[in-house]
């Protein structure tokens, strides 16, 4: 499996602040990826700069052979890197179904939209068990 995702030597400012200072990470195809640390140390402005969120200064950012620092957001939902924030950003009023199917809002092959739901639902199997429900009333853990 080839390299899907290339982060070299970011650096990232919060107006003259440093919030990255040569931040490099490679992750491979069909790799699982954690970024964990402190409190203020860094892992949501990496994630905001890989999903154009947050231009980057310096470094480069490459998904699968594409440099993409500098690409608009919604190019790389096109592209299918978005970024799931933290909280309780769900859409309450809507089932937990459509809440899921929002993620496919740029895709066209419903047989692959299946096969990825199917996916989702064998990993979160409580998010298939609560699949009709209102997300708005399901616990913060779930």
């Amino acid at each position: 499996m080839g390299e899907l995702l290339k982060v070299s030597d970011v650096e990232l400012y919060y107006d003259h602040v440093y919030a990255l200072k040569g931040v490099s990470l490679n992750v491979n195809e069909g790799e699982t990826v954690a970024l964990i640390g402190a409190n203020g140390a860094g892992k949501s402005s990496i994630l905001r700069a890989i999903t154009g969120l947050k231009k980057v200064r310096s470094g480069e950012i490459h998904f699968r052979g594409h440099r993409i620092d500098g690409t608009r957001p919604d190019e790389l939902v096109r592209m299918g890197i978005a970024m799931v924030p933290e909280g309780r950003r769900v859409f309450s009023y809507m089932t937990v179904r459509d809440n899921l199917m929002m993620g496919a809002f740029t895709r066209t092959d419903k047989a692959e939209i299946a096969r990825t739901l199917d996916m989702v639902l064998g990993r979160f199997p409580r998010l298939k068990e609560r699949y009709s429900q209102t997300a708005g009333t399901m616990s913060g853990g779930e």
